[in-house]
């Protein structure tokens, strides 16, 4: 596969960083801190991804609009009392690395904010191997194919020589409007069933998986 591929593109939460859990874990006490119903764990994993106000929009539907700043800010309280827990997926360095090695461009879309990906970045060590990022804040959110045809631009990669790789239906809705290729991880904050309803080029249930599937030669 690496010999059909110019540019291979990431999601950050649920695909390299384990940060799922902490994600809902998070959205969930916000709304318990504003009184609101709270969503189920599953409920608050799905928007993983997603922009702010699609993801409060699903998540707490009971949220009045006049709140969601102060949702974010709470949501953001408990979110980086944690974040420095976070660890990678086992595998994903090692990855990332022979990838970049291969020439290979990698890129990040995420549902992050700037500064939150900017500091997961750094955090992480793995800065020096991306050369182009998007973010929620920069552009439309998943599923809206804005990142991923503005990271073709900016690459100069065409979309059938890029690769998406997520955890999310959202990601795969994304890259099948941008008419890229798309590979999904099991492990992250959407069930494989649901994954698997949109046809992604393979599904694997861990980065060794997609390491070896990517880059044979390599292991």
């Amino acid at each position: 596969m690496r010999q059909q591929l110019d540019a291979v593109v990431f999601d950050w939460d649920g695909t390299v960083i384990d940060s799922t859990a902490t994600i809902a874990r998070s959205i969930i006490a916000a709304a318990t801190d504003l009184g609101l119903p709270a969503p189920s764990f599953e409920r608050a994993s799905h928007v993983i991804g997603l922009g702010l106000r699609d993801a409060l929009a699903f998540a707490v539907p009971d949220l009045p609009p006049d709140r969601a700043n102060e949702f974010a800010a709470r949501y953001r309280y408990h979110y980086l009392a944690t974040e420095d827990t976070l660890e990678l997926f086992a595998g994903s360095r090692a990855f990332i690395e022979a990838l970049h090695a291969s020439g290979a461009r990698l890129a990040v879309a995420t549902g992050k904010n700037s500064p939150g990906l900017a500091r997961a970045l750094e955090a992480t060590g793995l800065r020096p191997y991306f050369c182009a990022t998007r973010c929620a804040d920069q552009t439309h959110p998943k599923p809206h194919p804005a990142m991923l045809l503005e990271l073709s631009e900016e690459l100069d990669v065409p979309v059938d020589r890029m690769l998406m790789i997520g955890d999310t239906t959202h990601d795969l809705q994304m890259a099948q409007a941008a008419q890229v290729r798309a590979i999904a991880v099991t492990y992250g904050a959407h069930p494989r069933e649901q994954l698997a309803r949109l046809a992604p080029v393979a599904l694997v249930d861990s980065m060794a998986q997609l390491h070896a599937l990517i880059l044979p030669a390599d292991r």
